[in-house]
C-alpha cells in the first residue's frame, strides 16, 4: 500500500482537527502549529505534517478543567501572600 503524500497527510490532519475541535478554525490550528517557524512560505510539506502532528498530539493530551478549579487557582494566586504566611506559621 502506498503512503499518502505529505500534502494529503496535511489535509487529513486538518480534517481530523476540524472534526475533533470544531470550536477552532483552520487558521487557528495552522497558526498555533506553525508558531515559531517564522516565515512559513518556504516550509516543506513534510515539516508541516510534523508540526501539525505534534500540535494534534498536544491538543489530545490536554484535558478539560473544571471551571471551579481554575477559579480557585486564580483566587489562591491572588491570595498567595496569606497562604505563604500560613505555611510559615505552621512550620514554626
Amino acid at each position: 500500500m502506498r503512503r499518502a503524500s505529505a500534502y494529503n497527510q496535511i489535509l487529513g490532519i486538518l480534517h481530523e482537527l476540524q472534526k475533533d475541535y470544531p470550536q477552532y478554525n483552520m487558521g487557528r490550528h495552522l497558526a498555533t502549529a506553525l508558531d515559531g517557524y517564522g516565515d512559513v512560505w518556504g516550509i516543506p510539506d513534510t515539516e508541516i505534517v510534523f508540526a501539525l502532528t505534534k500540535y494534534r498530539s498536544q491538543l489530545n493530551m490536554d484535558f478539560k478543567h473544571d471551571p471551579y478549579d481554575l477559579e480557585r487557582i486564580i483566587e489562591d494566586g491572588i491570595d498567595l501572600d496569606n497562604i505563604l504566611k500560613e505555611d510559615n506559621e505552621t512550620n514554626d
